[in-house]
């Protein structure tokens, strides 16, 4: 009897490739990952998972592979961890027979200008925003917006190239980041240029047109958004979960998904709730592990149950708190340690320590999630406590950077390229 598998085009280095991966194995299934660079997940050779090179961003080598490993194996679904690659997905879903979300949907949604589009035709609660394809348009746009502005990529990931401006000189600035030549774009460089919501901010993760649960936390320091410290469930009034599931299922609505996997974020303004972003997939860790912990409903599973064609259990098992804060580095340079999460895993309470770095690692920061070195997790009955055992963990953990030399220093340590005069000793 031919062995069931599971296709998953590409992974993610990040977490929730193994999450996809360790839930797959759990369900009896055989996960074979389709990737252009395999290495980059590390979990593959550590876990012995079968991993075929092949380029993903062609979609006929993509149906040439999965038509192969149909005739070997009993192919009971095809995914992805990853949102870059959710939209093939669902057209090779199509193609084979078999469940998955419809890729016209999903790639209006990745497209953050139709996105928005789409949301303000239906009426959802949205920052006010511009589209602009060079610096004469993006200053323009932010002068009719008015500062302090967002700019980010029309398509990306990660927040990466994502800033907020306070000043036309901040504006300039990034522009010329992102026009220069210095982010790497993925399709015709598109910039928008966003009203900055000023509230508190969480995220909602959503699963079929079912909401499952809110979190809460910060985006870390500003200008850029990089991960801070969340906490799930978040504390809301009966009015205010009511609001936000309005405003929640009719971006569903609005962007006609409702199948999988839905993450939101947004912000709690004078307006009430104001959609930041859609993402038509599961958001990244730990968000799944605090879900989990909260509520016993293991997301990543549970959408792997939809992928093959099984019924899912939203159900919660239990009413906990959680909370995860992610590592992030002050300073550039090269890790020359990082230590205690074997004391911070002893903390009881505390429910994961991961580290993503190596000592030795040379560390550039970049102003997006790449900064997160590694996060802690941990839970309880109630938040207070939870907040407490996060707190103890993460004091635990300890990291030394030791910072590039300045172009002074380096100049120094460098050899000379000319002959140079003899200094005269120093008699002193």
């Amino acid at each position: 009897m031919a062995k069931r598998a599971l296709i998953l085009v590409e992974g993610n280095p990040r977490g929730l490739g193994l999450l996809y991966v360790q839930a797959a194995q759990r369900l009896g299934l055989h996960p074979i990952t389709l990737s252009a660079d395999s290495a980059q997940y590390h979990y593959l050779a550590a876990e012995s998972i079968e991993a075929i090179r092949v380029d993903t961003d062609d979609r006929d080598a993509l149906i040439h592979e999965c038509s192969r490993l149909r005739a070997t194996y009993d192919v009971a679904g095809i995914t992805s961890a990853t949102e870059s690659f959710y939209a093939t997905v669902g057209k090779l879903c199509r193609l084979f027979n078999l469940p998955g979300p419809n890729p016209e949907s999903i790639e209006r949604c990745c497209d953050k200008f139709a996105q928005r589009q789409l949301l303000a035709e239906a009426g959802v609660p949205i920052p006010a925003y511009r589209m602009a394809e060079n610096a004469t348009d993006v200053e323009s746009s932010a002068r009719e917006i008015g500062l302090p502005v967002v700019l980010k990529p029309a398509v990306g990931l990660g927040c990466r190239g994502v800033r907020l401006c306070r000043s036309f000189d901040e504006v300039a600035e990034h522009t010329n980041y992102l026009l220069g030549g210095k982010h790497i774009w993925r399709s015709p460089p598109r910039i928008l240029v966003e009203q900055f919501a000023e509230g508190p901010y969480y995220w909602a993760d959503i699963m079929g047109d079912r909401v499952i649960g809110i979190g809460t936390g910060d985006t870390g320091p500003l200008p850029y958004f990089v991960g801070g410290e969340s906490t799930f469930p978040a504390l809301l009034t009966d009015d205010e979960h009511e609001r936000i599931d309005d405003v929640l299922l009719s971006c569903l609505a609005a962007l006609g998904l409702g199948w999988g996997p839905t993450g939101i974020e947004f912000r709690w303004t004078k307006r009430g709730p104001v959609i930041i972003e859609v993402n038509p997939r599961l958001h990244g860790t730990p968000t799944p592990q605090l879900t989990q912990l909260a509520y016993g409903i293991d997301l990543v599973t549970e959408h792997i149950k939809l992928v093959i064609g099984d019924e899912w259990d939203l159900h919660r098992s239990r009413s906990q708190t959680a909370a995860a804060r992610f590592l992030v580095p002050d300073r550039d340079g090269t890790l020359d340690w990082i230590g205690g999460d074997s004391r911070a895993a002893d903390i009881p309470g505390v429910a994961e320590v991961k580290f993503y770095v190596e000592p030795k690692t040379t560390f550039i920061r970049k102003g997006d999630h790449r900064d997160c070195i590694g996060y802690v997790i941990a839970t309880s009955p109630t938040l207070a406590r939870s907040k407490a055992i996060l707190q103890s963990a993460v004091d635990s953990i300890t990291w030394s950077i030791t910072p590039f030399p300045t172009l002074g220093e380096w100049n120094n340590l460098r050899p000379l390229t000319s002959p140079q005069p003899e200094k005269t000793p120093d008699k002193r």
